[in-house]
């Protein structure tokens, strides 16, 4: 991904002042439509993309950062770079000549979400049980939970995880699910107790144990400083929203 981390680079030089253009008009951020590429695009779907999937949506954050300092030609410029990545050879390589091979391979990557349809593929036969995660081994690391998808018990895509926290003194770990429209950190994140979740076996989607329709009573962050670590009673009453039932 050496586009990748040149185009994010040329993105810090501008957030600097390093660039020299004049913005023109307010960059649409929702026109890469790269929340929709990932999610039906199956080489983006496959667990060996996943790293490319969160390059991508680095970079659409550097787009919102350029954004807010009002460098929309260059947010622009961002843009096109994250439609090239998703439309281009990089992004879209099985990694294997072999015929045969690559459709094994792109039928594994196939999307669980289609456009027009939420649900995933839980309610198929053979589906693999979910695994709580206190019972994963080896266990979970960082890099395995933060950027991926978080789906509801009713299996549809309510977010995806952009932080956790741990060494709270009361033992409570959590992971800040973004689940608003571009799935970036801030007003729409929900708070969600990390051993409230399950995760399939390829650890590639992590569920809570609530509906999407349940989802929307959970109170969202109070506030991006993580001021509400210290409220025990806020978080006591949000911790018992994700109580399994």
């Amino acid at each position: 991904m050496t586009r990748t981390v040149a185009a994010l680079v040329g993105a810090l030089f501008c957030v600097l002042g390093i660039g020299t253009h004049e913005a023109r008009a307010e960059c649409q951020i929702a026109d890469a439509k790269l929340e929709e590429a990932i999610l039906n695009k199956p080489q983006l779907r496959g667990v060996k993309n996943r790293q490319a999937v969160r390059d991508l949506r680095s970079l659409r954050d550097a787009a919102f950062t350029l954004q807010s300092y009002g460098r929309h030609d260059d947010c622009e410029r961002m843009l096109a770079n994250i439609r090239e990545l998703i439309a281009g050879p990089v992004m879209s390589s099985l990694g294997d000549s072999d015929e045969e091979s690559a459709e094994k391979q792109n039928a594994a990557r196939q999307p669980q979400v289609h456009r027009g349809a939420e649900r995933g593929t839980r309610d198929q036969k053979g589906a693999k049980p979910l695994v709580r995660i206190d019972e994963l081994a080896p266990a979970l690391r960082a890099d395995e939970i933060i950027g991926a998808e978080v789906r509801s018990s009713d299996d549809k895509i309510v977010g995806e995880v952009r932080n956790i926290v741990f060494g709270t003194k009361d033992g409570r770990d959590y992971a800040i699910v973004a689940s608003g429209g571009f799935f970036t950190t801030g007003k729409s994140s929900i708070v969600v107790p990390i051993q409230s979740l399950q995760v399939s076996q390829e650890r590639a989607s992590f569920f809570l144990p609530i509906s999407k329709e349940a989802v929307g009573s959970v109170p969202v962050m109070p506030d991006e400083d993580y001021k509400w670590l210290s409220d025990r009673g806020w978080r006591s009453k949000n911790d018992a929203m994700f109580a399994r039932r």
